[in-house]
């Protein structure tokens, strides 16, 4: 054999080698990962010596389809861990008829006290994308292009469950003898997020509650003290929202979105975040400066996928549960 020849075998060789790992990293990540549901526990420094703990259940990114019961009945079983508090942030519809999975899965946790965001797709259906796009830039919606989904549908549902609406609006909730002060914005993806509503919400929830300083202007009558954590819930964790929360005073962040980059290179990370977050915070808990102000950042990497790329590699699907302790 000439060595032309040995090298146009060799070179096949190697191309057949790549192809087939190519298959089976494929086959592994549609077929035996993206179902692989994995809780993470994490303990988070971050409430007033001396409080408490709080357990904190954190659900995003569920992209539910009716047919998905093995993931409904893994979100069922989490029930079982008794949180203080359920945060979802959002996107959690995978399919128009996802929302009777959604209500199957979520029915343990009623009388646990909730609250939610809304992600796209909570509003509009999945779509075939080319998924080359996202290393461009993040992706794009064009609504006209995307089935509607039942919104309001499933806002009955988490108000059923007594969840709270933390859309471009503030809640509080006592945990623990913990007071959390609660806000948070609609989907930042599609530019729903109504940063300048923040402070007004901020404001409003504090002028109306009868412990807050608001209704102690004299300080020979303030009130007692007590243990407060300034909260804040996003969908998409783009940098202008993470910086406005910090600047808000929130103690703690959560968001999803990101799939944790969905398919990972082991080493190395996600390969995408699809909006601006940088990729070593894609998942996970971190640290996010703003000025001279630092908040705990928690980024779930979901629980599902499009079922347009219902592929997952080095990169399981997830909920989270935060324990909140004293620093």
């Amino acid at each position: 054999m000439t060595r032309a020849g040995a090298a146009g075998n060799s070179l096949a060789v190697s191309a057949g080698v790549v192809a087939a790992a190519g298959v089976a990293a494929f086959a592994w990540g549609s077929l035996v990962e993206r179902r692989m549901f994995t809780l993470r526990e994490v303990p988070v420094p971050v409430l007033a010596p001396g409080s408490a703990p709080i357990k904190v259940l954190h659900l995003s990114d569920l992209h539910m389809a009716p047919w998905q019961r093995d993931k409904q009945e893994w979100v069922r079983a989490l029930a079982d861990l008794e949180p203080d508090l359920i945060v979802n942030t959002g996107d959690n519809l995978g399919h128009p008829d996802g929302i009777s999975g959604i209500e199957y899965a979520l029915e343990p946790f009623r009388g646990i006290p909730g609250i939610f965001v809304n992600g796209s797709n909570d509003y509009y259906g999945p779509q075939l994308k080319n998924p080359l796009r996202y290393f461009r830039s993040p992706s794009t919606l064009k609504s006209a292009l995307h089935e509607k989904l039942d919104i309001d549908h499933l806002h009955r549902v988490f108000a059923d469950l007594g969840w709270l609406d933390l859309d471009n609006a503030a809640a509080a909730l006592d945990i623990n003898g913990t007071h959390l002060e609660l806000f948070g914005v609609d989907d930042p993806h599609i530019g729903l997020d109504r940063l300048d509503l923040i402070t007004r919400a901020i404001d409003d929830l504090r002028a109306s509650d009868p412990l807050s300083e608001e209704y102690w202007p004299d300080p020979e009558e303030a009130s007692p003290p007590r243990s407060t954590l300034t909260v804040g819930v996003a969908h998409a964790p783009y940098q202008r929202v993470l910086n406005s929360f910090v600047n808000h005073g929130a103690q703690l962040i959560l968001a999803g979105h990101t799939h944790g980059g969905q398919v990972c290179v082991p080493r190395y990370g996600a390969l995408v975040t699809n909006c601006d977050i940088p990729r070593k915070q894609v998942k996970g808990l971190s640290l996010w400066d703003s000025g001279l102000h630092t908040s705990y950042l928690n980024v779930s990497a979901g629980l599902g996928t499009s079922i347009y790329a219902p592929v997952r590699f080095a990169c399981a699907p997830e909920a989270t549960l935060l324990t909140l302790t004293a620093a």
